[in-house]
């Protein structure tokens, strides 16, 4: 089955067209990367304004890149639950006209799903049960992934999301946005044993995640040298604020695949594309014995391809919308 995928949950504007899960056509990706640094960050307005002006084009885009055309598209899978409400109407009221003109099936998909859906797209073997840790700017969890559309929620972030954290240090220090980009680039130059800043949870019983401890720690820390005018070993504390976080998402995933006996991990969400905590699962595992499979770059971030894969999922499920579909903005995550 030929599925349109869209996705428009915050920033990014994407459109793509993949096969049965498995083969990606096309997977178009418009940025708002002049706006966000324009701002230092998302405005849902403004970035629904940007959505509503770039839907047509991305699409248009997604279709015409694959060699198909419109009347091709055997379904519209859709980012309906999770995001930024009037960034998400967008893409939904896109998806219900084609649905409505095309006469396809409409499926209404939860990104996080997407996000589980990357990892398969990227890598047709991953076994099933795993542990998937999802990890973006908005989501930190841990997820128990027992079958296809599967799922059982182990663990979550009870306060910012680490992709969030790296944001806000990165604006702390004026090294631009969006942050983990630069602080990946910052670490591979500074010592990550130079600063021994908190692991938030690490050693607690749970599997649940804390990062604004980790945030407010290291504010605290520079913020007066920082007024004074100082200049601050930028590498240093890029390198072992990323250092504290990579420990507690790879401690805390591994202790959820310990307690699940399973013999796979994937790592998904924008996160995901760090060199250093890549480096530091692909360590861990070789000596637990245990793979650990992460996306393709490309999949790393919001993109249609893996709402599209979801969709076609859940299409065999027999869940599919009507046109009254609507956007749920902050729903769980449907285990």
């Amino acid at each position: 089955m030929l599925v349109l995928g869209i996705e428009t949950s915050c920033d990014e504007t994407s459109s793509a067209l993949v096969i049965d899960s498995q083969v990606v056509l096309s997977n178009f990706i418009a940025t708002q990367l002049d706006l966000l640094r324009k701002y230092g960050g998302v405005v849902p307005e403004i970035a629904a304004r940007r959505h509503a002006e770039l839907i047509g084009y991305v699409i248009n885009e997604a279709v015409t890149s694959a060699g198909k055309i419109l009347t091709d598209v055997e379904a519209i899978a859709v980012t309906s639950k999770q995001g930024l409400i009037g960034c998400l109407l967008v893409g939904v009221a896109a998806a219900k006209s084609l649905s409505y003109v095309l006469r396809v099936p409409l499926l209404g998909v939860h990104h996080i799903e997407g996000h589980i859906f990357a990892n398969l797209l990227s890598n047709p073997r991953l076994p099933m049960p795993h542990i998937c840790l999802t990890v973006s700017g908005g989501h930190t969890m841990l997820v128990y992934v027992r079958d296809y559309c599967q799922y059982e929620l182990l663990g979550s972030t009870l306060d910012d999301a680490a992709g969030e954290a790296f944001d806000k240090i990165a604006k702390f220090l004026d090294l631009g946005f969006p942050g983990g980009p630069v602080i990946d680039k910052l670490a591979t130059r500074g010592n990550r044993k130079a600063y021994n800043f908190p692991r938030p949870l690490l050693k607690a019983g749970t599997l649940d995640f804390s990062f604004s401890g980790l945030k407010t720690a290291i504010i605290n820390a520079f913020k007066h040298r920082l007024a004074g005018g100082a200049v601050l070993p930028l590498e240093d504390i890029a390198a072992s604020f990323q250092e504290a976080v990579v420990d507690v998402l790879v401690a805390k995933t591994w202790r959820a695949a310990r307690q699940r006996r399973v013999s796979a991990v994937s790592v998904t969400g924008g996160v995901s594309a760090n060199r250093r905590l890549r480096e530091v699962f692909r360590e861990t595992c070789q000596m637990e014995g245990i793979e650990v499979f992460f996306p393709e770059l490309p999949l790393c971030t919001d993109n249609a391809a893996m709402i599209a894969a979801a969709g076609y999922a859940r299409f065999r499920r027999g869940e599919v919308a009507d046109l009254n579909l609507n956007v749920f903005p902050n729903v769980p995550f449907e285990v």
